[in-house]
């Protein structure tokens, strides 16, 4: 770390605390411009956000600076590239234990019993460290040698990677090594610090000493639409484009209105996928759409799969979350020549594919998709059959077609591909206004083994947004018109040992929603039923690896709930509730309502592999779904 002082100020690396009163991202660095940024003063900052519960994070990503900004905000994501790419580290807990023995002088065995202690390899480095006694004072780490220093571990394989190589870094960065650094920080907070400092500081300007005066002579309330306004144009971009590579140069270069000019939509680069919102019944969907023309189609229980159609002839396939699934779908690759016209160049189609029957011809359940390999996937030996169902065109021939209503991108897929049976179709749909034949249509998709049906707006406000979850998608689920609950996705955060039969095991969890806004984690019920003894076999084997000695500082809730075990919120799961209650004890949807909201009955449906944590059910979904006569 060194006793370095910046000729900018009279800050040394050791002094630096970003979250001191009145901090400035210039004036209070220990570094000045042009200079790299020393890998202290990120680590700095991750440690006083995970204090704060993310309270830092839009300011402290401010001061990240020009020089280093891109590999800074990988930092921040703990991520190494794009997520498509797949880029990921790989290195286990047992080498990143030697590496600190070696690193430190300290013996194996207690290196290992005092990460079982703590929970946290990255504490157990820091402390062994603190104990160290050094004859030379290393050289000081900077930001992007650091994170070049990750990306070379990561494209070693196996056991190629040097237990020296290890040992230089592990005593600083030991939780990005092992993939675990959590400090509350979403995306969505990079994304909107990142417009903001390029709003307040234009491109090109460096940040010198009169920094953040680009919003000056504005009200307060002025300034925060302006800025809004320009992260939505980021967010969007980051959409259609999601790779920080590609966007970083060009924001710095050009500011941030000259994105979308930049940043288009690439077959072979994933975007993020358009969502829904949940809607109680037909009457409500009625309410909502007004004098809009809509269409319903079936809501099919599969995985999304988005693909794509390369210029050179190449089919790239992604999941939801931007994973390359293309080495899972062989089958799907190898019918694309017959279902797509000679016209159709390049493209990018949004579909689901589903498990499929052949002989019975019918869909198969979900969970007999996810017994399907999921990657290099021998076309022989495939025994889950799918059948695509295609909903939606977004690029085509070289065009973007995200900002075109829903009928015109319809009408493009329509005459751009064939259906084939069993291989590729159409997501069935009816255009009607008509309450009766909407219901009608939502119980034969039902019957048709679907989930319910998407309802979505045709011309008016019909393009493809993908930026926010939007209302002019609307899902109407089977389990409204069974009256029996509704199901939502939660993430688990704790766990309740088990006793009786399931000694040995978690026996209940605590499960919690997702708040968008603050990026939390809100905890919304206990749920102990729904489970085979092989699902809690297979929870707990994989769950005792993310357990946290103390819940995190994002976390919300109350201490009458608390876990015998805290776990780091990486898995979500879909769980059915008979209703909502408000609850004292719960904090869902806390500040909207005069407590929180907890689920009754719920019930484990399945795991939400397709899903991240921040991909939850939130708070502000939740509210909604209450049922008649329920005032909250």
């Amino acid at each position: 770390k060194g006793e370095f002082t910046a000729p900018c100020n009279k800050f040394r690396q050791t002094d630096y605390d970003p979250s001191r009163p009145g901090y400035h991202p210039v004036d209070h660095a220990c570094w000045k411009p042009g200079q790299k940024v020393p890998y202290l003063a990120v680590a700095r900052t991750f440690e006083k956000i995970e204090e704060d519960s993310g309270v830092l994070s839009q300011s402290e990503v401010n001061a990240i600076w020009e020089n280093d900004l891109l590999c800074c905000v990988y930092l921040c994501l703990n991520q190494l590239g794009p997520a498509y790419l797949g880029m990921e580290l790989g290195v286990g807990e047992t080498v990143l234990m030697k590496a600190v023995a070696q690193a430190t002088g300290r013996q194996l065995d207690k290196i290992k019993a005092e990460a079982q202690e703590k929970g946290d390899l990255g504490l157990v480095a820091e402390s062994s460290r603190s104990n160290q006694r050094t004859m030379f004072q290393p050289a000081s780490l900077t930001a992007g040698g650091v994170f070049r220093k990750l990306k070379e571990i990561a494209s070693m394989s196996g056991n190629s990677v040097s237990m020296l190589t290890l040992v230089g870094l592990v005593v600083l960065i030991g939780r990005s090594l092992a993939g675990k650094l959590r400090i509350g920080l979403a995306e969505q907070s990079v994304l909107s610090a990142l417009s903001q400092a390029v709003c307040l500081t234009p491109p090109g300007q460096g940040f010198p000493p009169a920094v953040i005066d680009a919003g000056k002579g504005m009200s307060t309330e002025s300034r925060r639409a302006w800025i809004e306004e320009k992260s939505l144009i980021l967010k969007q971009t980051y959409c259609e484009m999601p790779n920080y590579d590609a966007l970083i140069p060009v924001l710095l270069k050009e500011g941030i209105d000259q994105l979308p000019n930049h940043c288009k939509l690439t077959p072979g680069v994933p975007l993020r996928p358009m969502l829904a919102h949940p809607t109680k019944g037909v009457g409500e969907v009625m309410k909502k759409f007004d004098e809009a023309a809509f269409t319903c189609e079936y809501k099919y229980d599969g995985e999304r799969a988005q693909i794509h159609i390369l210029e050179s002839g190449e089919v790239r396939i992604f999941s939801r979350n931007q994973e390359d699934n293309t080495s899972k779908y062989p089958d799907i690759i190898s019918r694309i020549p017959k279902v797509k016209k000679d016209s159709v160049v390049s493209c990018v189609l949004d579909s689901e594919a589903v498990a499929w029957d052949r002989e019975k011809k019918q869909i198969q359940p979900f969970q007999v998709l996810t017994t399907r390999k999921r990657k290099d996937v021998d076309a022989a030996e495939i025994k889950v059959q799918v059948c695509v169902y295609a909903f939606d065109l977004l690029y085509l021939n070289g065009e973007s077609l995200v900002r075109q209503p829903l009928s015109r991108r319809r009408a493009l897929l329509r005459e751009s591909f064939s259906e084939v049976e069993g291989e590729f179709v159409f997501a069935r749909s009816i255009d009607s206004d008509n309450t009766d034949t909407i219901a009608e249509f939502l119980e034969q998709s039902v019957r048709d083994s679907c989930e319910g049906l998407m309802v979505k707006t045709l011309e008016k406000d019909a393009t493809y947004e993908i930026a926010k979850r939007s209302h002019n998608w609307l899902k109407l689920k089977k389990d409204y018109l069974e009256g029996v609950g509704d199901t939502v996705d939660l993430c688990v955060i704790g766990a309740y040992l088990g006793k009786g039969k399931r000694t040995g095991t978690y026996g209940g969890f605590l499960l919690a929603c997702y708040d968008e806004e603050n990026e939390e984690f809100q905890s919304v019920c206990k749920i102990g039923t729904g489970f085979k003894d092989e699902d809690l076999e297979q929870h707990y084997k994989f769950l005792k690896e993310h357990i946290l000695p103390k819940p995190r500082a994002y976390y919300r809730f109350d201490q009458s709930a608390e876990p015998d075990v805290w776990l780091d919120a990486v898995q979500v799961w879909e769980v059915k509730c008979a209703d909502l209650s408000l609850s004292p004890v719960y904090k869902a949807a806390m500040g909207m309502v005069k407590k929180g909201i907890s689920l009754r009955f719920p019930r484990f449906l399945r795991i939400r592999d397709d899903k991240n944590p921040e991909d939850a059910t939130t708070g502000a979904q939740v509210r909604p779904i209450r049922r008649t006569g329920r005032s909250y």
